[in-house]
């Protein structure tokens, strides 16, 4: 069975914005800016990197993991819900 993977580009606009937020913090690092405003920054990118990260798990769960449910192929649903269980573990 050949695995066509969901597409991305939603989540590549908004990296595309954060690697913007990411030059602006450079530079308010560099301008030797107040202290709590650039970690007000760094908050900003990392709940937007966290609503991309989500946004990749929801695309997981409703293309890949419900391919495999379809298959009925209890190996690779197996496998999917292994991968699942693994990734939320290591999330924040």
């Amino acid at each position: 069975m050949r695995q066509i993977f969901p597409s991305h580009d939603e989540q590549l606009q908004r990296l595309s914005k954060i690697e913007g937020q990411i030059k602006g913090i450079r530079k308010m690092i560099e301008e030797r800016r107040y202290c709590i405003d650039i970690l007000s920054q760094f908050k900003a990118v990392h709940g937007a990197l966290r609503q991309i990260e989500m946004g990749v798990l929801e695309k997981h769960a409703h293309h890949c993991v419900q391919e495999a449910l379809h298959s009925k192929d209890e190996e690779t649903i197996g496998a999917k819900v292994e991968e699942m269980i693994q990734v939320l573990s290591r999330m924040e």
